[in-house]
């Protein structure tokens, strides 16, 4: 059996971002404006050391999929469908990059990330709590 080398993880983030349409903050905002979803990642220590954005839904990574997944039955009451407009933001758009991937794997065809993360968001004056 031959099997293909074991990729990097720049590799994998790399091939993940090649099947996303990735938001500067701008465009997630706009994105925000039309009824996307904004899903912060981060884990609870960096959100209460650099702060929120204002309407985001908080899913921590390690639950993504079972909460966005409109075949789980730990999905939140939103995500009932596959066309579910959903922007993911970590801190500086690298782990979102991978999460939303992931949600394309799920069916979940919109999913896309915030480039740039929240600090991205933060720098370009957006709103921050």
């Amino acid at each position: 059996m031959v099997t293909a080398p074991p990729m990097s993880i720049d590799e994998i983030l790399a091939k993940a971002r090649t099947r996303l349409t990735r938001l500067d903050p701008f465009e997630t905002a706009a994105a925000l404006g039309r009824g996307a979803v904004l899903v912060d990642i981060r884990p609870a220590a960096q959100r209460a050391e650099f702060g929120e954005i204002p309407g985001a839904v908080i899913i921590e990574r390690n639950v993504l999929e079972w909460r966005l997944d409109p075949r789980s039955d730990a999905r939140l009451p939103f995500a009932g469908s596959y066309d579910l407009e959903v922007i993911v933001t970590c801190q500086e758009g690298y782990t979102s990059s991978l999460a939303a991937a992931s949600l394309q794997d799920l069916g979940l065809a919109k999913a896309t990330d915030l480039a740039g993360g929240f600090a991205a968001w933060r720098d370009a004056g957006l709103p921050t709590i």
